[in-house]
C-alpha cells in the first residue's frame, strides 16, 4: 500500500493546524505556504476533512480552518482513511467474495495482516503525538545548525 499525495498532504495540513491554530483559525493560504502545497489542491483536501468532521471552517475576514477536536482525539488513521479509503493492499481483503480462491488463499491472510498492521500503526498516532515529534525534530535541527 502506497499512501498517495492526498494522504501525505492531508497529514501535513492537519499537523499544521495542530501547530498553528491555538490563536484562532488558520487560513488556507498560510497552510499552503508553510506546507508548500497549492491552495487549490489543499482546498480539495480540506473539504474532505471538513465532510469527515476532522476540521471546521470559519468564514469571514479572520476565518480559516480549525481542528474539530483536540489533537489528542484525532488519530492519523482517521486522516489517512478519509483521503485513501481502505488501506487494504489488494481488493479481496475487504471483499473476499471477489475471488473464488479466497477460502484457500494464503496470501489473502498475509494481505489482511498487512492491512491490520498499517491500521494499528496509524491508529496509535494522534495529532498530539505528531506535534511532539515535530518539536523533537525541530530541536534536533537547531542542535545541528552551524553558525559561521
Amino acid at each position: 500500500m502506497k499512501i498517495s499525495t492526498k494522504g501525505r498532504y492531508a497529514a501535513r495540513a492537519m499537523l499544521d493546524l495542530a501547530l498553528n491554530s491555538a490563536s484562532g483559525p488558520v487560513s488556507l493560504k498560510d497552510i499552503a505556504l508553510r506546507q508548500e502545497i497549492s491552495e487549490g489542491y489543499l482546498e480539495n483536501l480540506m473539504s474532505s476533512l471538513l465532510a469527515q468532521g476532522l476540521v471546521r471552517s470559519i468564514r469571514g475576514k479572520h476565518g480559516g480552518f480549525l481542528l474539530a477536536k483536540a489533537p489528542e482525539e484525532i488519530r492519523l488513521d482517521e486522516v489517512i482513511c478519509t483521503m485513501e479509503g481502505s488501506l487494504a493492499p489488494v481488493p479481496c481483503v475487504d471483499d473476499p467474495g471477489r475471488c473464488g480462491r479466497s477460502v484457500s488463499c494464503v496470501t489473502l491472510d498475509i494481505w489482511g495482516m498487512l492491512k491490520r498492521s498499517m491500521i494499528d500503526v496509524l491508529s496509535s498516532v494522534t495529532l498530539h503525538d505528531m506535534v511532539e515529534m515535530h518539536g523533537r525534530k525541530a530541536s534536533q535541527e537547531e542542535e545541528l545548525m552551524y553558525y559561521i
